[in-house]
């Protein structure tokens, strides 16, 4: 790991591999952690540069400050490109599932040129609504997210994964646990007001699209409407998997990125 101090926060990455390969940056869904791309990291090495970090008050990076009103996409996508600088590069493929999703597409939307290629995961133009989201900030700044963990990680993972790993669903609710309250509901305040409806069209960034069957969070529909608003193709829709395919398929995730960005 390592750290970088922007915007007077620390955050939290990891830059792997070859300096003369292309680079793929990777944003994780929240409530998780740089993590979830751990077994993807032996495959896709082996052709690209990459780069994956932890969101505000998500795994080792700092929270978000306690006198701020609000985290824009625009925030996180500086990020994302503040990173891809401190890799040497003006321009790299990126991929990212849920938020990472939302912060792959304030980059189509707003930094098109610094795109070779996105690749959005389990997301949707708009996410739920903002009343849930709202009521979702509220519930984690009154009980905490070790609290909130026990209803929400269910929710991130199809029956086959929970079937396979029996202890998925326990590891990652003291992940989730640990991470920061008033952050995460920041983001999820975010997530409310987050609309690319409009934004996405005419981009000319290669988009490729993938969802899960078993996905309660974004299903299926959320992934089609998305492709009718960024003028792309229908989504690869994986079976048997839900909101996280990094985690409950990664060999198969792998494969559709490499074709995609090759």
């Amino acid at each position: 790991m390592a750290f970088l101090k922007h915007q007077g926060r620390t955050i939290c990455y990891r830059l792997l591999g070859d300096i003369n390969k292309p680079l793929l940056v990777l944003a994780h869904p929240l409530g998780m952690t740089q993590a979830v791309w751990d077994d993807m990291l032996p495959g896709l090495l082996y052709r690209f540069r990459v780069l994956t970090w932890d969101l505000p008050g998500h795994g080792a990076s700092s929270a978000w400050p306690a006198d701020s009103a609000e985290i824009t996409p625009e925030d996180l996508a500086s990020e994302a490109l503040t990173l891809a600088r401190t890799a040497g590069v003006s321009c790299f493929h990126f991929a990212g599932t849920s938020i990472g999703g939302i912060v792959g597409q304030q980059l189509v939307s707003k930094h098109p040129g610094q795109l070779l290629s996105a690749t959005l995961t389990n997301t949707g133009a708009v996410i739920g609504t903002p009343e849930a989201w709202s009521q979702r900030a509220q519930d984690i700044r009154e009980k905490g997210l070790a609290t909130m963990a026990e209803g929400i990680v269910p929710r991130w993972f199809g029956p086959a994964a929970c079937e396979e790993q029996p202890a998925l669903l326990d590891g990652w609710k003291v992940i989730m646990g640990r991470g920061d309250d008033n952050s995460y509901a920041l983001l999820c305040e975010m997530l409310g007001k987050a609309d690319f409806r409009e934004k996405l069209a005419g981009k000319n960034v290669p988009l490729l699209l993938i969802g899960g069957t078993d996905d309660v969070a974004t299903p299926p529909e959320s992934l089609q409407a998305l492709a009718q608003f960024s003028d792309t193709s229908e989504p690869v829709i994986l079976e048997q998997v839900g909101h996280v395919p990094s985690v409950e398929c990664p060999k198969r995730l792998t494969e559709l990125l490499l074709k995609h960005l090759l």
